[in-house]
């Protein structure tokens, strides 16, 4: 199999990333892989698609996920022909292409519809993560799993909300991840609003969001694949990422910090609600993060956490990844063309 992971780019990806571990992970399996930023498509007079692309030392076994990045980053830059591969897996965050950069990720995402339809297998589902772009997606799942939620740019209707939720909500902006831009505001201590509103409108809409109490304690943030909780021998591929004393949120970018976490019932509900939707859009990797009985977010680009998982449990979530990608290619060779790409991205 022929694989092409696609990142923000070469030169700033890390070792820890979760795209590391599935790319190594891939190449250990005997596949021929590459690595791709956003800015290295091409579009040829002919129609022909390709990408400036970087991979390691063919045939060499790797352990050391930095050794194998190394080799990567160090390796001769080829132009590769995209319709060769067999899977191209868009995992570009696009909350690090900001300001005048922005048109990195829906240029990344044009060239992943038309890789799409030359046969390639894309995941996740291009088209689906063109409307992903906005957190305004999130509100497209069960009312019953998301808190309540106001998206604005009006101050006035931010604060009536705010008084309405009790006098405490989140805010944050409608665009990007990674916990960047998230405020919790509490009325009682007489924030500065008008600022904190004015700061985010600044680049697009408000988020004004309900504050769950169980987020005192962090996020649970739990994979999913083809709609379905990520698992391994009865081990879950989820873990909860405590926020450190001085800062509300929990992402790991943000300093959050991975803990072992049991997997209840409760949160299988909120997967079950959620996964008619993920199958529907061809959402094939993904990833939940869950506080009590709600969803906070749906990453649906790059989730990260799998080293956690792997270093917390001592299971290669990774590998079951790439292995479920093999079963899609074979499914294409048996069906060609009558599954589209978003039916095989989850099938």
């Amino acid at each position: 199999m022929k694989i092409g992971f696609v990142v923000n780019d070469i030169a700033t990806e890390k070792p820890i990333y979760s795209t590391t571990r599935l790319a190594m992970s891939a190449a250990g399996r005997g596949h021929d892989v590459c690595l791709m930023g956003l800015r290295d498509f091409g579009y040829e007079p002919d129609g022909s698609l390709s990408a400036i692309t970087a991979t390691a030392t063919a045939g060499k076994r790797y352990r050391s996920l930095d050794r194998y990045l190394e080799d990567v980053q160090a390796a001769p830059r080829e132009r590769t022909e995209l319709a060769d591969f067999d899977v191209l897996m868009l995992r570009a965050d696009p909350a690090a292409e900001a300001g005048d950069s922005a048109w990195a990720s829906t240029a990344g995402l044009a060239f992943g519809r038309m890789v799409a339809e030359t046969g390639v297998l894309v995941v996740n589902d291009p088209r689906s993560l063109a409307d992903a772009m906005s957190k305004a997606y999130f509100q497209q799942f069960p009312e019953v799993v998301r808190p309540r939620t106001l998206i604005t740019r009006d101050e006035d209707r931010v604060r009536e909300f705010i008084g309405e939720l009790g006098g405490r909500a989140v805010l944050k902006p409608l665009q990007g991840s990674g916990g960047s831009g998230v405020f919790l505001v509490d009325m009682e201590r007489e924030p500065n609003i008008a600022q904190i509103v004015e700061a985010i409108a600044r680049d697009g809409y408000v988020v004004a969001q309900e504050y769950l109490p169980a987020a005192k304690d962090g996020d649970v943030r739990m994979f999913l694949m083809n709609g379905r909780p990520l698992e391994i021998d009865g081990v879950y591929a989820a873990f909860r990422r405590r926020p450190n004393e001085a800062d509300v949120r929990s992402n790991m970018s943000a300093g959050g910090k991975a803990e072992a976490v049991k997997v209840t019932d409760e949160m299988l509900h909120l997967v079950d609600a959620v996964r008619p939707k993920l199958l529907f859009d061809g959402m094939f990797l993904v990833g939940l993060d869950i506080a009590g009985d709600k969803l906070m977010e749906v990453n649906v680009f790059s989730p990260g956490g799998l080293g956690s998982c792997a270093a917390l449990y001592g299971v290669d979530f990774a590998s079951a990844v790439i292995e479920d990608l093999e079963r899609k290619t074979g499914m294409r060779q048996h069906y060609g063309s009558e599954l589209a790409n978003v039916q095989l991205a989850t099938a």
